[in-house]
C-alpha cells in the first residue's frame, strides 16, 4: 500500500542542512514519527515528498526554501525593549525565548542581536530559507481511518 492523502504513516526521518548538518532526526530518540498525510503536521512539501512511498522504502529528497519553511520573512523580526527580559529569561544572542501569544500559545522567537535598550528578536522557523536534505525511512503505511 502507497502513502496517499489521509495515509497513516509511521517513519524515521531526518533533516539535514546543506552542509549535511542534522537539524532533526527522529533516530535521535529512536521513536518514529506517527502522522496522518493532510493533517498539517508537515508541510506541503514535505507531504509531497511521501506521497507513494510504500512501507520498507526509503528515500532522499532536496528540498528548496520555498519547498521547506520559506525564506525568512522581513514582517516577523521584532525589536522589543530590553526591559521585558529579566533574570529568568536574559536577552542573550543566539538564545530562544517563548513568548506568549494573546490567545495563550507560545510563539518560540530566537534572539538575533541586542544593542543598548533593543532586542532584535527573530519570530522566523529556524530552518526558513535554507535549503535542506530530507530523509525518510516508511516503517508502516495504514489506509485512513474515516
Amino acid at each position: 500500500m502507497s502513502i496517499q492523502n489521509g495515509s497513516e504513516v509511521i517513519f524515521h526521518f531526518s533533516i539535514k542542512l546543506s552542509d549535511g548538518s542534522v537539524a532533526d532526526s527522529t533516530k535521535v530518540n529512536g521513536k518514529p514519527a506517527k502522522l496522518t498525510i493532510g493533517d498539517g503536521s508537515l508541510t506541503p512539501g514535505f507531504e509531497a515528498c511521501l506521497m507513494g512511498l510504500e512501507a520498507g522504502k526509503e528515500a532522499s529528497f532536496t528540498l528548496e526554501p520555498e519547498q521547506a519553511f520559506g525564506q525568512p520573512n522581513p514582517d516577523n523580526i521584532y525589536f522589543v525593549d530590553k526591559d521585558k527580559f529579566g533574570a529568568e529569561v536574559p536577552a542573550e544572542e543566539g538564545a530562544i525565548v517563548a513568548f506568549t501569544q494573546p490567545d495563550g500559545t507560545d510563539l518560540p522567537g530566537v534572539i538575533r542581536d541586542v544593542a543598548g535598550q533593543s532586542v532584535t528578536v527573530d519570530f522566523n522557523h529556524p530552518l526558513a530559507g535554507q535549503t535542506l536534505i530530507f530523509d525518510v525511512e516508511i516503517i508502516e503505511v495504514n489506509t485512513a481511518t474515516h
